[in-house]
């Protein structure tokens, strides 16, 4: 079959399409032809050879698909050749086929199509374990999202909404509208406002509960005084680097702070099972009535992937970029 390959690490023109073999399902998997896959920022750095590929996963970039079952593993019952499906891999979304156990894979949402499915796992996951299974969101409380326009950040912006949030958050200023289109009370350009100060006046001197932080470094110390009596930082990334020089750790202890990290692609099968199950148990009636949807920014033919990362290393998108095979 067909994969989008590296030829050494680097710039966008490294990738080229080449032959692989095909994988075979195992008793408890199911081997997908691929319709649509979906871009994030993990396949950029691994491309660039800052993301080393778990053991035991596909070496072929792509974290999510939409597709139709092919072949199912000797022990599958719920699923049959000709279902289509989509959800989260453990890499091989590059390619014309991929395999994905049967319990990870979830049937599309009535009203939606391959395209729009494939927009839904990576984003929606993160989202919901950080949220919901982290950040223990509830019903009032006020949420700071980072990079609101992004996969994970219109996301988030959904959710909190649907659990009667509050969500602010912080994007340029041509992403504002579609921000607020998805429920944000509050917009901070973060280029031209401080966002600590904005979210203090929003909130009467108060903080959030929860910030979802994908900047990590460069953002620390003003996260800090974001927070609320025991608010949350919940980081998913470290786009603003990694060391904070004198960082005042007093509001940690003051303000009885907590601090998680967490990734989503080295958890264990059966954590991604329980977390895939749970969302689409949570989301499924509100993605059939339109009330949650997929961002779409752009569809890219696979064909053009090299035109496809630059595009989202430019951060020109608002939600998801899409390759279609």
């Amino acid at each position: 079959m067909q994969a989008i390959l590296i030829k050494s690490s680097g710039e966008a023109e490294q990738m080229y399409f080449g032959e692989i073999d095909r994988p075979s399902p195992g008793p408890n998997e199911v081997l997908v032809r691929i319709a649509y896959t979906a871009l994030n920022r993990a396949d950029i750095l691994q491309r660039m050879g800052q993301y080393p590929v778990p053991p035991g996963d596909s070496p072929v970039m792509g974290l999510e698909m939409s597709g139709e079952i092919v072949m199912a593993g000797s022990e599958v019952r719920k699923w049959h050749p000709g279902d289509q499906v989509f959800g989260l891999l453990n890499g091989g979304g590059y390619a014309e086929y991929a395999i994905i156990h049967e319990d990870m894979a979830m049937p599309i949402p009535a009203g939606l199509g391959l395209k729009e499915a494939a927009a839904i796992p990576e984003v929606f996951l993160t989202a919901y374990q950080a949220l919901h299974w982290i950040g223990k969101m509830k019903a009032g409380d006020q949420v700071l999202i980072h990079a609101g326009a992004s996969g994970v950040g219109t996301a988030a912006l959904q959710l909190a909404q649907l659990a009667g949030a509050t969500s602010l958050v912080t994007a340029s200023a041509g992403k504002h509208d579609i921000c607020r289109s998805l429920g944000a009370a509050r917009t901070i350009d973060y280029r031209n406002e401080d966002f600590a100060e904005a979210v203090l006046e929003f909130t009467g001197s108060r903080g959030v509960d929860i910030i979802l932080d994908f900047i990590a470094a460069n953002y620390f110390q003003q996260n800090l005084r974001s927070l609320a009596v025991d608010g949350r930082i919940i980081m998913l990334a470290l786009m603003g680097g990694i060391k904070v020089p004198d960082v005042n750790l007093a509001p940690i202890l003051m303000k009885r702070l907590q601090i998680t990290g967490s990734t989503l692609r080295n958890r264990s099968l059966e954590y991604k099972i329980r977390l895939t199950q749970d969302l689409f148990t949570y989301t499924r009636e509100h993605f059939a009535s339109g009330q949650l949807r997929p961002i779409i920014d752009t569809v890219f033919p696979w064909r053009e992937v090299a035109d496809a990362h630059r595009y989202m290393e430019a951060n020109r998108n608002q939600g998801k970029i899409l390759l279609m095979l």
